[in-house]
């Protein structure tokens, strides 16, 4: 009988540590709860976006000058984009008679230019006249000279130049250096009343006068 007792209490030892242990493993394989963020889940991160931001805001270096790997702009296409807004601004009609002349860097003495300021007024006398506009060459002299070097017409030298009243407006303008390119400030002007006519304002980039191996340096105009 002592015999069966203790088998008994074997049996129901076991029996309860068997359910202590289900219960355990129960109670360790219950789902946790989610924690309950405080931010939404359409709510995110925008640091790096507004540092991203704040950086492209920085100033550009004005040294740094853009150059595309290819293009097909020349100095003639900006001179042709001016000429037409100087047709399109003019206050006057056809029959006028414009000289052109050097375009001038922006200085105190408005009396320096540069193989740019003389392309430009080259280039001026052929797209003006092309829109039917009297043109006036007054470095043209009176008399061919024919010497060993070759035959001239043309001359500097005001002595040999004519000396009457030969146009009624003058085409000229100012040049500015900026740091991607040459503003170029360009007036047609009635002589006689100083009143503008006409204007136009291009900026050409440096990488256009390199192409078209267009020199700045500066050469004094007498």
């Amino acid at each position: 009988m002592s015999k069966l007792t203790a088998s008994t209490s074997l049996v129901t030892a076991g029996l309860l540590l068997s359910t202590l242990s289900a219960c355990n493993m129960m109670n360790n394989s219950a789902p946790v709860e989610p924690v309950q963020s405080t931010t939404s889940q359409y709510e995110y991160d925008l640091t790096p976006l507004l540092q991203a931001q704040a950086n492209s805001q920085e100033p550009l270096d004005n040294s740094a000058q853009f150059t595309p790997s290819k293009h097909h702009k020349t100095l003639v296409n900006y001179v042709e984009q001016m000429a037409l807004d100087l047709v399109d601004t003019m206050q006057t009609e056809l029959d006028v008679s414009i000289a052109v002349t050097s375009f001038v860097d922006l200085d105190a003495s408005l009396n320096n230019s540069s193989q740019l300021g003389n392309q430009l007024s080259e280039s001026f006398i052929h797209q003006l006249q092309k829109f039917g506009y009297g043109i006036v060459d007054f470095k043209t002299t009176d008399y061919i000279a024919v010497n060993a070097r070759g035959d001239f017409v043309f001359s500097r030298d005001i002595e040999q130049l004519a000396d009457k009243h030969i146009a009624s407006h003058v085409l000229s303008g100012t040049l500015i250096y900026r740091s991607s390119g040459v503003e170029v400030n360009a007036r047609i002007i009635d002589i006689s009343s100083k009143r503008v006519i006409a204007s136009s304002n291009k900026t050409l980039p440096y990488y256009v006068l390199n192409n078209a191996d267009i020199h700045l340096q500066r050469a004094s105009i007498n």
